[in-house]
């Protein structure tokens, strides 16, 4: 996180501006899961009088960059049966956000996520994810029900834990982008599996099975759906 010089106007506002908000209303319902949860709009809305207020706004930037070289590659259209050819590059997706004061103080932080092609589907969907999760966070909005959390199983039986959880570093971004990347597709996940750093994924199936599996029916909703 980077900040202007001084904070003290801006962080004053905020506190203001959060003892005002109430919770981003669930108003967007996941076709997969048939689950509400609160989608960029939502959060917006949760945000924009308190934020007026105080005099506080949040800009959003989102940026593309490509990692490596492109390769050719080729799949099967499923309704069509269909051989269909293609280029693909492991694409960076980055949403910065900026929160503003009309002090002119700012602090600014930016999420990102990788995908393994740069379609152009794949890509605006990342960067309402990585929007609202930022946006989430600047405003200090607590998410209710993630959509990308959602499981049809019943929940798995309480396990003790002797403390908190220490997480890689990075692993945490790593795996919102992953989330991002299951929304496109079980191809588009498997991609980013196969590149990720190992400790990440040995970290997330011994201490989170079930997020993993979580992920793998998203993606393979997705493909059906397509």
């Amino acid at each position: 996180m980077i900040t202007s010089p001084e904070i003290g106007q801006l962080a004053a506002a905020l506190a203001l501006a959060q003892g005002e908000m109430d919770g981003a209303k669930k108003a967007a319902v996941n076709p997969f899961f048939n689950h509400k949860y609160a989608d960029l709009a939502s959060v917006k809305d949760a945000i924009r009088v308190p934020f007026a207020t105080h005099g506080l706004s949040v800009v959003q930037f989102p940026q593309t960059t490509f990692q490596g070289e492109p390769a050719a590659f080729e799949w099967t259209a499923k309704r069509s049966g269909e051989v269909r050819y293609g280029v693909r590059v492991f694409t960076v997706v980055s949403v910065v956000t900026r929160l503003l004061h009309t002090s002119g103080q700012w602090i600014e932080d930016s999420v990102s996520a990788m995908l393994p092609n740069g379609d152009p589907q794949a890509v605006g969907s990342a960067i309402t994810y990585l929007r609202r999760y930022a946006l989430q966070a600047v405003a200090g909005i607590a998410a209710e029900d993630d959509d990308a959390e959602a499981t049809t199983s019943a929940p798995p039986a309480a396990v003790a834990v002797q403390g908190p959880i220490a997480h890689p570093s990075g692993y945490l971004p790593w795996l919102d982008g992953l989330h991002a990347v299951a929304a496109t597709g079980t191809a588009a996940l498997q991609d980013a599996w196969k590149i990720a750093a190992p400790d990440y994924r040995r970290h997330l199936t011994a201490t989170a099975p079930e997020k993993w599996e979580t992920l793998k029916a998203i993606a393979a909703r997705m493909v059906k759906a397509s």
